[in-house]
């Protein structure tokens, strides 16, 4: 008996070291945020108090072939109050000239190379324009992708110094049309570039993207797609960044507002950062315009606008702990109206990240 006990252990032993020599690394990150948010909105309703909590926890495994080759992925465990989803990546081969290619859910290459902003702080919330206002407020308010998709991501120094490039493609899912508006392919390009001016370290930022979609066919089929460019400047603890995109893009496709196209959308977008010690101050401004249409292929003639001002504070408390306060007002016009939407938030509190 003692002999199989002894056999029995040596043998756990054995596959224990065995699935550890075996397994891949896995890491795990993810963050919670806690704090109180104010809202004033503009359509004259009360004014609002409420508790913000989100949180988010996902898991990241890689390893590296005898090839040098990396290969890895990720997915979420838990991503609350965020985008309510959760987000699974692909397969990412890394290779031994530091290029690397994401194959499925991979993207969009025009996103991959949109520049930072500085805004607020803490992400206030709590201001829902009207929802037939479909003016885009990012940079990257295009580039959708099937899933069905890969995006190859050049070494640094492509070519010349500094520059990094990315081209992305999306295929066909197969999904039917039936009485929404699905995507059919679409493709992107992008680049960065970083240099120095003096003592100011300069990053330049640009993407095309282009779609093509299919419907049940009481429409035509229209493109969703657009350009972007952008310039961030750091010169020791200050950052200024500046960003433009134009462009047109597929706002509904189902519900009340199927078969939906905002055209001509321009976003406009700057912000300034300052690092004092603990301390981050930052402040931005966002300024959009779109026309929307009713069924798609049929540019509208109103303009939908939004203003977006925001300023913040961060202190870093400790090692992953940090205290935000941050401000936003959004005023928003719907189909060119004189009256204002919008409103005024504010967000106090917490995040802790791992």
């Amino acid at each position: 008996m003692k002999k199989e006990l002894l056999m029995a252990s040596a043998l756990v032993s054995t596959l224990g070291v065995a699935s550890v020599a075996n397994a891949v690394t896995a890491t795990m990150s993810g963050h919670h945020d806690a704090g109180l948010q104010g809202a004033d909105l503009d359509t004259g309703t009360s004014d609002t108090l409420s508790v913000k909590n989100t949180s988010s926890f996902s898991v990241s495994l890689s390893e590296t072939t005898d090839g040098g080759v990396g290969v890895s992925t990720s997915f979420m465990l838990a991503n609350e109050g965020i985008d309510g989803g959760l987000q699974t990546a692909g397969i990412t081969l890394a290779f031994t000239d530091g290029s690397k290619i994401d194959l499925l859910n991979a993207g969009n290459a025009a996103k991959s190379h949109d520049i930072s902003v500085p805004g607020g702080a803490g992400k206030p919330e709590g201001i829902t324009v009207t929802s037939t206002n479909t003016s885009q407020t990012g940079l990257d308010f295009f580039g959708e992708d099937t899933g069905l998709s890969f995006e190859w991501h050049s070494a640094s120094d492509f070519m010349m110094d500094g520059l990094k490039v990315g081209v992305s493609y999306s295929a066909d899912n197969g999904a039917a049309a039936g009485a929404s508006t699905k995507l059919d392919s679409s493709w992107g390009v992008g680049a960065t570039y970083v240099t120095t001016a003096g003592d100011t370290s300069v990053t330049i930022g640009a993407g095309l993207a282009d779609s093509t979609w299919k419907d049940s066919g009481t429409a035509p089929s229209n493109p969703s797609g657009g350009m972007h460019v952008g310039l961030s400047a750091v010169t020791g603890d200050l950052t200024v960044a500046v960003g433009y995109a134009d462009g047109d893009k597929v706002a509904a496709t189902s519900g009340t507002q199927a078969e939906h196209e905002v055209a001509d959308n321009t976003v406009t977008k700057m912000g300034v950062k300052y690092v004092t010690g603990d301390i981050t101050l930052s402040a931005g401004f966002t300024t959009a315009e779109g026309k929307d249409s009713d069924t798609m292929g049929t540019k509208g003639t109103t303009v939908d606008s939004q203003d977006i001002t925001e300023a913040g504070i961060s202190y870093a408390v400790a090692s992953g702990v940090t205290a935000n306060l941050g401000w936003k007002d959004v005023s928003s016009k719907d189909e060119g109206g004189s009256d204002d939407k919008g409103g005024t938030t504010w967000y106090i509190g917490a995040s802790m990240s791992f």
